[in-house]
């Protein structure tokens, strides 16, 4: 059976001259086992964490719902990772260890389709955050009137239809699937990075003109800008935690190593798989009111199964 084609040249092409698979290597087959238990643990960490976020988002009404729009839609992209992408990477990896040739392209195409437009929307999304909380300071007051429930579900639809697309352009030619992806990447970052750097300056500069006039700023103002840090570091800790589980990856697709190293693009994949799974684990630690929806819910769920 031949491989597909997967580039619009007319060669017929295998998994094997595509940049993003580093499974195919000689020194990696002994790891396909560890791999596979790897994923499927992680697959179903991340399935259920972020489907109780999700479950807790829903009940939690606090939140400024453009903001909360923007949290769900991470989880579910999390949701997605466990529920499809490392699956099919684990078939994949099974195939590989149980040399089904046949299947390998196949195999091989639908995970990374998957995870590339998953990948490509969290790292989307975590970006809209950093913008949504830099106009939250810059706007003040007028935030809620301009940063609106409606523009943000297109802002949603946008990246969800931009990820898909340049996914879909694999199909025709790999090669400007990659460029697209690191276009994006290192937009989104330059982006995050001066968001971030912006709202940094802003706070200093706000807090200096506090102490310069030795005037104590009311109480509703301390509150919003305690909840308006709240916040701001959950942000920054996804951004963090996204940036830690994808950099090793990235370094390694940058040194592409030869076909007989030991395949540590296979490890940093996993590495990014990790990221959704930890992501739910941030929620419940930064976000005090979906940290006590989760015990609510986790405390149904404890007393249903007892009664019952």
């Amino acid at each position: 059976m031949a491989s597909p084609n997967f580039s619009g040249d007319g060669q017929q092409k295998t998994v094997e001259d595509f940049p993003c698979s580093l499974y195919l290597t000689s020194g990696l087959h002994g790891h396909l086992p560890f791999l596979s238990v790897l994923n499927s643990f992680l697959s179903v960490t991340a399935f259920l964490g972020n489907a109780l976020i999700l479950f807790a988002l829903h009940k939690e009404s606090s939140l400024h719902p453009p903001s909360k729009l923007l949290l769900r839609n991470l989880a579910t992209t999390d949701l997605c990772v466990g529920l499809m992408s490392q699956p099919l990477t684990v078939i994949y990896l099974m195939s590989l260890a149980n040399e089904h040739w046949t299947i390998r392209p196949y195999a091989f195409l639908l995970p990374f389709i998957s995870s590339y437009i998953l990948c490509g929307v969290s790292v989307l999304t975590l970006t809209a955050i950093s913008v949504d909380r830099l106009l939250a300071l810059l706007l003040g007051l007028r935030y809620r009137q301009v940063v609106t429930l409606k523009r943000t579900y297109v802002i949603v639809i946008a990246i969800w239809v931009l990820c898909t697309v340049s996914s879909a352009v694999q199909l025709w030619n790999p090669v400007i699937t990659l460029w697209c992806g690191i276009i994006e990447a290192s937009l989104c970052l330059v982006i995050s990075s001066f968001s971030y750097t912006k709202i940094f300056l802003s706070l200093r500069h706000h807090q200096n003109q506090v102490q310069d006039h030795v005037q104590q700023p009311n109480q509703t103002n301390q509150l919003n800008i305690a909840r308006y840090k709240k916040a701001l570091s959950t942000a920054i800790w996804l951004q963090l935690t996204l940036v830690a589980c994808y950099l090793p990856y990235c370094v390694v697709m940058a040194g592409r190593p030869s076909p007989t190293t030991p395949g540590p693009g296979s490890y940093t994949q996993t590495l990014i798989f990790l990221n959704s799974s930890l992501n739910s684990i941030l929620y419940c630690w930064k976000i005090e009111e979906v940290r006590q929806a989760v015990k609510d819910i986790i405390r149904h769920m404890l007393c249903h199964c007892f009664s019952s």
